[in-house]
């Protein structure tokens, strides 16, 4: 099964485990390090996919969970699969909803079978086993298959983690049996990915990491983190990862995060991401830049003539003020919440663009530890 994806390196930091990759996919190239926007419900808020497309997305990720129980995958199967669904012509990847699922608290109930839960929008019950996510996953036709996990909080203690770790790899065992017995039903590949688990524990990632290497997937997820542990703990874990897992395959940092993160943790040899910060934020009035974030509805912005950021080529730094986006958040018009995700997800993919050059010329310890200075000294309160 790992041969199904060509993933080649193209550039090792010297100093660190950043790298620069190329996945070949049958729907297009996928260079990494790659941040993906996320799309719960087969849509980027406020923004149409060529949009996305255009700012640079390479990956779309939805949500199996989400758009099981609307539209229902009756209705996107009839399209022909959810990229025909949703008009995004470019790789996708489905999560399997078990992050969403697990934070159901007093409404999922967890075993080893699977997970019944009652649905958050009308309260009917429902039951996710791992088959059934494959098959609901083979049926949206998503490029990247997200098998079930659990996903305990980074706080749980010790015995939590360990089960969580244990009934992971028997769904990832299920999971993969079933993934090998269908077939993809729109005529491209997909591939499974497994995700460890484990919390901040290192014997419980080890063992999460050996016994789902054994299942041999096209690539390995990371789960279970920002999920409220301490930062140095996040950091360590994904140091001790990037020893254990293989760097013949893509690693795939799940729900992280801020641009520093992003840095620190392409430092550490992770390549895909996936995050709502630019796309939620945007829509709350805060705008990432290379100099950090800023807080619209702050009153000194007022009178500001200034573009959000200088040396931005995207539509809101291009033809509009600080003071003009300030005034459409304050009186609820819809565009400030396109202007400002338009921006924040110009400035994502620049920043892994510009950890891909750095890395391709052999200057990314100089460059992480400028931007990383710079950017976390002038974050707006």
């Amino acid at each position: 099964m790992s041969g199904d994806l060509a993933f080649i390196v193209r550039a090792q930091d010297s100093a660190s485990s950043a790298r620069v990759g190329e996945m070949q996919l049958s729907r297009g190239t996928v260079q990494t390090p790659v941040f993906m926007p996320v799309g719960t419900y087969g849509a980027v808020k406020t923004l149409t996919p060529h949009e996305v497309r255009d700012l640079g997305a390479q990956v779309v990720l939805s949500n199996t969970y989400h758009l099981y129980l609307r539209p229902g995958l009756e209705l996107v199967t009839r399209f022909g699969g959810l990229h025909r669904f949703m008009g995004w012509d470019g790789p996708l990847l489905t999560d399997s909803g078990g992050y969403q699922i697990f934070s159901l608290a007093g409404m999922r109930k967890i075993d080893d079978a699977g997970v019944s839960f009652r649905s958050h929008l009308d309260g009917s019950e429902h039951h996710f086993t791992p088959e059934k996510i494959i098959d609901l996953q083979r049926g949206l036709g998503s490029d990247f298959v997200m098998v079930l996990d659990e996903c305990p909080p980074g706080d749980a203690p010790l015995k939590a983690w360990r089960t969580a770790v244990e009934r992971t790899t028997r769904w990832a065992q299920r999971s993969l049996a079933r993934f090998r017995e269908t077939e993809p039903r729109y005529g491209h590949p997909q591939y499974p990915v497994c995700i460890v688990q484990g919390g901040s524990d290192p014997g419980l990632r080890r063992r999460s990491v050996e016994e789902l290497l054994e299942l041999d997937t096209p690539l390995y997820a990371v789960g279970g983190l920002a999920v409220g542990e301490p930062r140095e703990e996040l950091f360590a874990t994904l140091e001790l990862l990037d020893q254990l897992l293989p760097r013949d395959r893509p690693r795939y940092l799940m729900g992280v995060g801020t641009p520093a993160d992003l840095v620190r943790a392409v430092a550490r040899g992770m390549d895909m991401f996936d995050c709502v910060l630019p796309t939620r934020n945007a829509r709350n009035g805060q705008l990432f830049t290379a100099q950090g974030t800023l807080t619209i509805r702050n009153a000194r912005y007022r009178d500001d003539l200034d573009p959000v950021m200088e040396d931005c080529d995207c539509l809101l730094c291009a033809h509009f003020n600080r003071a003009y986006l300030r005034h459409l958040f304050n009186t609820k018009e819809t565009l400030g919440l396109r202007l400002a995700t338009v921006h924040n997800l110009k400035f994502y993919f620049g920043l892994m663009a510009a950890m891909r050059a750095a890395i391709a010329d052999g200057r990314f310890p100089a460059w992480s530890r400028a931007y990383l200075q710079t950017y976390e000294e002038q974050t707006d309160e």
